[in-house]
Parts: C-alpha cells; structure tokens; sequence
C-alpha cells in the first residue's frame, strides 16, 4: 500500500521544483510563478507523520496548544499525516472511513489573510486534490465547497476548521484533506458512492508521492491566495485569465461541474434540505450565487452545502 514515513519536505520541494513550476511557467510569467511559490514555501515544510491517530484535526490542536505554552511560536505550513484514522469525521459530524492506503492530513496556517480571502481556503485545497487527481489521468470534479467527484463517488473531501491559540490567541486555519489513494474496499453504505485513485487507474499508487505531489499543489493554491492578496494592497489587478475573476476561482471554475446544476441547500442537507434552486456561479469571495426555484430570487450562500438532483 506504500508507506508514508517516505514523505519529505525535501520530496514535497523537488515535486515543486520539478513538477509545479514548470508546468505552472507555460501558463503565467516566471516572475509571477516564483512570487507565488514564495508566498506558498511553508507548505508542507515541517511534517509529522503518525502511523495511527484518532483525528489528525485533534493532533494539529494538541500541537498548537504544545508550542504555545512552551513559548514557542508554531511552524505555519506544518502537516500532520497518518496512516490510518479511527475517528476520522468529515462536515456535521459525519464518520469518514480512513483505513491503510488512504491519504489522511491536517495543513496547519497561521491565518495571516483578510476575512475576505481567507474564506477561499477551502476552494484552494479543492483545487488542490482536483489538479492533483486530473495530473494523474483522473477526470474528477469538485462540488462546492469541499468534495472531489468523479461521475458521482467522492473521491476526497476537505474540511476547513479554524481555531485560537490558548496563550498567544493567535488564529489558525486547519484544513482536513482526506484522498483515496489505495484504499479500494469501503463499507456497505459507502460503497456505491465512493470510489479511490486504485479503484479508478487499476493498480496501487506510491502513497508519499501522492502525498507530495498534493502538499506542492497545496504550497501552490494557498501561495497564490497569498499572491492575489498582494497585488490587491498595492492596487494592482490581478493577471487573470479573463481579466475578472482571480486566478484561484478560475482555476476552481475550470475543476467544477455545480454551475448551472439543479440543487438542494442545506447546511447538513442529508438530515435537512432547506430549498432547491440552480447554481448560477461563484462569488469572487467564494459565495455560491443560487436562483431559488420557486421564487426565482438570487441568493448567495457562504456555507452549507449542496446535493444535486439532476
């Protein structure tokens, strides 16, 4: 199933040196692409690798707690990886099976970005896990805010928790990513709706590779909120594709299939739908514009989530 004590920040720096910026330098300028990866450099930079944790959202808040009461300053960009979780949970509490040859993380941020940025961490992760798994042949989409599909099995989800230094109440976003890598077998429940990168490519996956890759493209994404958060301080627009919308929701825009889909929102819309509408599009700050269907009303939503009907 691979092993993921084999996983670096010396791997995660060659996958961005040698993967990342590349690709990433025939598409933007190469003055723009080495301020992003500075901007995105401690990403993945400290590690901690566990072989068996309950939550490694739990170990991140431990660690926190750790640092600051010893008086030391926490590393921004430090991951928690486990093998295997026992009480892996995703949105509203739900259990996320998270056995052997998954890929199972907590990125930890000092959350240094304005409220109005900071809410696109999760779409940033997302785009993350959808460019990872499409370098790997794999045609997955992202439905907002936080699952990665493919024709309707989720592949990854990503969950974004904040929480506040005990001493120094400093503030840290703590973004939960959990990918199927080589964990091909789910219960009962999950089985129909629930697929992994084995499952889809017919063989196993050297896991830290994966694992690597998905911390460079992590570095990447985040780097570039960082990025677009720059050049709006110094009164500079954005060199985005269409000259609108900023390079991180492009990138989401290009991964998605929710717009223009047929929804039901909720805010735990398993237990409780709460209307249907149409997705119209996305918000530059992440909201989620919805006509409702029945009085055809524009709304936009910052958090919940969505199931589709068509």
């Amino acid at each position: 199933m691979g092993i993921i004590p084999s996983l670096t920040p010396s791997l995660i720096g060659q996958c961005l040196l040698d993967e990342e910026q590349p690709f990433r330098r025939r598409l933007l300028p190469e003055a723009v692409v080495d301020a992003i990866c500075r901007y995105g450099a401690p990403v993945g930079s400290a590690l901690e690798i566990s072989e068996c944790q309950g939550r490694c959202m739990d170990l991140a808040r431990e660690k926190i707690t750790e640092f600051e009461v010893t008086g030391k300053s926490f590393p921004s960009g430090m991951g928690f990886v486990a093998r295997e979780l026992t009480a892996g949970k995703g949105r509203f509490q739900r259990l996320w099976h998270a056995p052997r040859g998954g890929l199972w993380l907590t990125l930890v941020l000092v959350d240094t970005l304005l409220p109005e940025t900071s809410r696109l961490y999760p779409l940033a992760a997302g785009v993350a896990c959808g460019e990872l798994l499409r370098q790997y042949g794999i045609d997955a989409h992202i439905r907002w805010v936080n699952d990665v599909q493919l024709q309707g099995r989720k592949i990854a989800g990503i969950l974004s928790e904040t929480f506040t230094g005990p001493v120094y109440r400093e503030r840290y976003v703590l973004i939960g990513i959990g990918l199927n890598v080589n964990n091909d077998v789910f219960p009962g429940e999950l089985a129909p709706i629930a697929t992994s990168m084995k499952e889809q490519l017919g063989s196993e996956q050297e896991l830290a590779l994966v694992a690597a890759r998905l911390f460079a493209k992590l570095a990447w994404n985040i780097g570039l909120l960082h990025y677009q958060e720059a050049l709006r301080f110094n009164g500079e627009e954005e060199d985005s594709p269409d000259g609108h919308d900023s390079l991180i929701i492009q990138a989401w825009k290009g991964l998605t299939d929710s717009i223009g889909r047929s929804v039901w929102f909720g805010f735990d819309v398993q237990k409780n739908p709460q209307y249907r509408a149409q997705v119209l599009g996305i918000q530059h700050d992440g909201g989620l514009i919805l006509k409702l269907a029945e009085s055809e009303d524009v709304v936009v939503e910052y958090s919940g989530e969505i199931r589709y009907l068509d």
